[in-house]
């Protein structure tokens, strides 16, 4: 064994942690959604509005796995139920089993969903394929304890989608007398600027079921900014005329700042670390004139924002008419990862404080900790403590900061790449 020749100290450094949840679960199945409700912005808001917030007296247990030698597969069960036992509610359990075709592309899949609540199994599938542009997908329950709907009879549809365009149409596999397709949507991309519009039926009469009645059509308009890549900052705003009765605007921004480390364990070229910082805004006005005492049924908001400080914690809040909540999440990147999240719902109409209480246990995504020196300009894939030989001898390219902003990705892990290039 030879002596390790003299090297200079190594320059400061940044951390850069992977973000608690991305790509957020919802994007795996988005092929099975109209574009019109997963675009302006919808996604993020979701995630930000719901994730970690776990219900008042309330448990959530969530476990996502796949086995080691066929990342094909995996497997998501939840168990959540109420806190209190003499409580009435029941405890809702359910399974569910996913093949995808390409490790790296979510959008070619078949799952199984398993479930003491209707439907007790249910099949889902899709196959698109980015190189046309075209997909297919279906939603079909083979056992339910009760088929009321034609939608409890499963759903079809058909997609086309590009950089700058998506459109379809999904239609239920029980016979319509009308002929109309459930729902269609129509969203193009012109530079920041998007807009659509969707078509869904109503639940109702003959009549509420057609291209003249007003209340089932939706338009929005939204300006967004950003690559997608937790990376990279952006943000959306969006105008929304939903059901023709319903004025939406929103709002969200996701934040990339950097701070002094305040932990005493990590090397001292290590200087500083990457916080990521999101905050929404969405207020619903009702168009129609209502003649009720509740006015809180006609227009409502609720503002929401997160702090992840680094790999390990992150803290959330929302404030609404009714009630606010306070979150704190805590996850373990071991293999698999744990996810202890507490949350805090004051009522403001009663004035009295529930509880709420989540786990999670995961190995879908991994610890991709990259680390970058002070002005953000290159990003050298590694791992989060590892000999500074082997970080400066083996590391095969550098990533720098102005390909993130022309949208080359290549460099990076997955995890902390965009949901993709087509709308």
């Amino acid at each position: 064994m030879g002596v390790w020749p003299s090297k200079e100290p190594p320059p400061p450094m940044v951390l850069v942690p992977p973000l608690f949840d991305f790509p957020p679960l919802g994007a795996r199945t988005r092929m099975l959604e109209s574009s019109y409700n997963m675009l302006f912005g919808k996604l993020a808001l979701k995630c930000l509005f719901e994730d970690y917030f776990d219900e008042a007296r309330n448990f959530s247990t969530r476990i996502l796995l796949k086995p080691l030698d066929d990342p094909h597969v995996d497997l998501i069960a939840t168990v959540s139920g109420p806190l209190d036992h003499k409580s009435k509610e029941n405890v809702v359990c359910n399974a569910q089993f996913r093949w995808q075709s390409d490790v790296d592309d979510p959008h070619t899949f078949i799952d199984f969903f398993v479930a003491n609540t209707d439907p007790v199994l249910r099949i889902r599938s899709s196959a698109f394929y980015p190189k046309y542009g075209f997909g297919a997908f279906g939603i079909i329950p083979l056992i339910s304890k009760r088929r009321i709907s034609p939608e409890d009879y499963g759903i079809m549809g058909l997609r086309y989608g590009s950089e700058y365009l998506s459109c379809g149409l999904t239609d239920t596999t029980f016979p319509m007398s009308d002929g109309l397709p459930k729902n269609a949507w129509l969203v193009s991309k012109m530079g920041r600027l998007t807009a659509g519009m969707q078509y869904e039926q109503l639940s109702g009469t003959k009549d509420d079921s057609n291209f003249k009645n007003p209340k089932n059509w939706s338009y929005a308009v939204g300006y967004g900014l950003g690559s997608g890549s937790p990376l990279s900052p952006s943000f959306n705003f969006c105008l929304e005329l939903a059901n023709s009765s319903q004025f939406v605007s929103s709002f969200y921004q996701h934040f990339v700042v950097q701070r002094k480390v305040q932990n005493p364990f990590e090397e001292n070229e290590i200087i500083g670390i990457t916080n990521y910082l999101d905050f929404g805004f969405e207020l619903k006005t009702s168009l129609e004139d209502n003649n009720t005492s509740d006015k809180s049924q006609n227009s409502t908001f609720q503002v929401a924002a997160s702090w992840q400080a680094n790999k390990n914690f992150l803290f959330k809040g929302k404030v609404g008419p009714l009630s606010s909540t306070l979150s704190l999440a805590f996850k373990s990147w071991w293999k698999p990862a744990f996810t202890i999240s507490f949350s805090a719902i004051r009522y403001h109409t009663v004035g009295n404080t529930s509880f709420g209480f989540g786990i999670r246990v995961e190995n879908l995504r991994e610890a991709s900790y990259e680390r970058a020196d002070p002005n953000f300009v290159m990003l050298t894939p590694s791992k989060e403590h590892i000999a500074e030989s082997v970080l400066w001898k083996d590391r095969k390219s550098l990533f720098y900061q102005s390909d993130v902003s022309v949208g080359n990705f290549d460099g990076l892990p997955k995890e902390l790449r965009p949901l993709g290039k087509f709308l």
